[in-house]
């Protein structure tokens, strides 16, 4: 596999498709006997080289991220106290949370990845990716870490995209299976930013309420659509469709960034969803419709969860099938499991109501 590499913000390869961020090291950050461990990457490289998608992908090495940006989300003694552990040897924040002598500098190239990503969708032309990264970020809190989570990657990435770059509004789209409540807290109160988060409820970390909305001038930029558990293909398309679809239209971003969790796939372990790799590919599909409307197409997603290697590869190889316009393969089927459209049909109609939709 080729990787370039990026030097002073400028990617040294021609501008052209759709790229994957991604470095060895991150195989490096050793959990051990843990769901989120460096397997997940392996099998997702290979499908991705089996099924010849490679071939029409160039694969980035991203820099490690400079303190100065982890530290836009994170609170400075949090970010030495992840580097001192790691430094030790390693050990755990929590019981999910373990890190290796080299998830320090895994975190930081995780990190490096999404400014990456933002640097590519601001040159001309605008240029989509996904950043294959691990560990992953959306549960990281300013000075906690938590839920398989170091650093927030996404949240460091908007906040990269709106000082660096000049971003006046940017949307971040979560379906990762569980809710993301580092990065809602992120931008709580920032009016700059449109979170929409959808997930199974009641579900790890607990937070993720319809009635969580943003305070100040983040009131209603949080949209919250819990699910309950066995929402499938179609319940989430509606919800995409007549509540993300109008948010984002009314918002008006100036790029879209995807926390792309694979965890609500119907074979995940670790959580009760009916969704399959036909599915995300559809979600990724109005997503790319929805950058391409609103946005010159400025569109980059952020790996997070997804547990099941299979579901976990071939979900992220669908999502590259729609980010380069190709029809894409579902070899795992659809769900086995009876499907709960109403419960999803009750939740877009709580978050039409909550925020005039």
């Amino acid at each position: 596999m080729a990787h370039r590499s990026r030097y002073n913000g400028v990617v040294e390869a021609e501008m052209g498709g759709p790229a994957v961020i991604y470095d060895e090291v991150f195989l490096a950050h050793d959990t051990g006997e843990h769901p989120e461990c460096a397997a997940r990457l392996v099998r997702t490289l290979a499908v991705l080289q089996e099924t010849g998608l490679l071939d029409g992908l160039e694969v980035l090495s991203p820099r490690p991220a400079p303190r100065e940006w982890i530290e836009t989300v994170h609170r400075p003694a949090y970010v030495r106290a992840v580097e001192s552990l790691c430094a030790t040897g390693g050990g755990a924040f929590d019981l999910d949370t373990p890190v290796s002598a080299r998830s320090f500098e895994a975190a930081l190239a995780a990190a490096g990845a999404g400014l990456l990503a933002v640097d590519l969708l601001c040159a001309s032309p605008a240029r989509p990716s996904f950043a294959l990264v691990r560990p992953p970020g959306h549960h990281a809190e300013p000075a906690e870490a938590l839920g398989f989570c170091l650093f927030n990657n996404i949240a460091i990435a908007t906040h990269y995209a709106l000082r660096r770059h000049g971003a006046e509004r940017v949307l971040i789209v979560d379906y990762d299976v569980h809710h993301g409540n580092g990065t809602q807290h992120a931008f709580y109160e920032d009016g700059r930013v449109l979170y929409f988060s959808v997930h199974q409820w009641p579900l790890y970390p607990g937070s993720g309420t319809p009635e969580e909305t943003g305070v100040g001038a983040g009131e209603g930029r949080i949209i919250n659509v819990p699910l309950p558990h066995g929402t499938g293909d179609e319940g989430y398309l509606e919800v995409f469709g007549r509540v993300l679809v109008p948010a984002a239209r009314r918002f008006q971003p100036d790029l879209i960034l995807v926390s792309a969790g694979y965890d609500a796939h119907w074979r995940d372990p670790l959580a009760n969803m009916s969704l399959s790799v036909a599915g995300y590919a559809a979600l990724a599909t109005v997503v790319k419709g929805l950058a391409a409307e609103l946005c010159q197409g400025r569109l980059a997603f952020f790996l997070e969860g997804g547990y099941d290697l299979d579901a976990l590869a071939y979900g992220v190889a669908a999502t590259l099938d729609v980010l380069l316009g190709l029809p894409a393969a579902d070899p795992l089927g659809p769900s086995p499991y009876r499907s709960r459209r109403q419960g999803a049909l009750q939740a877009i109609a709580v978050a039409c109501r909550i925020h005039g939709l």
